[in-house]
């Protein structure tokens, strides 16, 4: 038995996605995750609808017969991504987490080029490594292009998080050291920071973007901009407080 319980893992990746109205992407991405990993590891997916008004929980429920990897977690409101995130990797089987937005933009195949880098840098289940997304070729509008770069020079410059696209959904990273970073809204624009701050490495690899084909963006320019200047202000502050504990390599002999 692992934590809490928690049983000993049969899949060795869940692949976390949080949604909110996305009922046309639904069955699309999930195939394509699907084809992802078939065969590469055990897997499964784990969707959180995070308080969808459209056909998004139907058709989830509609992919569950399809795919019996799907694991699907309901928020009963509107509780935001990084709550949504939060859910999903707590409810995960694996000890490695993938993680990718529900729209489509984000391309699952991908995934498996993630997972040998986290391999190739040495991951393992209780490492303090990310693996992070880079959309070094973005296919979005000029002005959220423009806002993006903009937002990641400046949380770069003051967070040192050295990652040149925090914003992207595909990252893979623990589950453990998920669980042990402080918890709040919007956190998710801040996890190569939180993953530097306990005392781990960020790895950017370039990853595939494609234009959203169907439903419509959630964030315009000002929903990211005002509660990212407070959100970047609250993580300086845990900056300069980080806690890294060490442990003795060898506990068993006396000083």
């Amino acid at each position: 038995m692992g934590e809490a319980g928690r049983e000993i893992s049969l899949v060795d990746i869940s692949v976390v996605v949080p949604v909110k109205d996305e009922a046309e992407n639904v069955l699309p991405l999930i195939r394509e995750i699907s084809a992802a990993l078939d065969g590469v590891c055990p897997f499964e997916i784990v969707y959180v609808d995070d308080g969808s008004t459209d056909g998004t929980v139907a058709k989830l429920f509609e992919a569950g017969k399809e795919f019996p990897m799907l694991r699907i977690v309901r928020h009963d409101g509107c509780f935001g991504q990084s709550q949504a995130i939060q859910t999903g990797v707590r409810h995960a089987a694996a000890p490695l987490i993938a993680t990718l937005d529900g729209d489509g933009q984000n391309d699952p195949a991908d995934i498996p080029a993630l997972l040998k880098r986290f391999g190739d840098e040495g991951g393992s289940a209780d490492a303090l490594l990310m693996i992070a997304g880079w959309r070094a070729k973005r296919k979005d509008t000029w002005l959220k292009r423009i806002s993006s770069k903009v937002a990641n020079a400046v949380r770069g410059s003051l967070l040192g998080d050295a990652t040149p696209d925090t914003g992207c959904g595909l990252k893979v990273f623990p589950r453990a050291m998920f669980l042990a970073f402080p918890g709040f809204d919007h956190m998710h624009r801040f996890m190569p920071a939180l993953t530097i701050r306990a005392g781990g490495r960020v790895v950017s690899v370039q990853v595939n973007h494609r234009p959203r084909e169907r439903g419509t963006s959630k964030y315009g320019l000002f929903n990211r901009l005002w509660v990212g200047i407070v959100d970047l202000g609250g993580v300086m502050w845990l900056n300069r407080r980080p806690n890294r504990v060490r442990i003795s390599a060898d506990d068993s002999q006396e000083p």
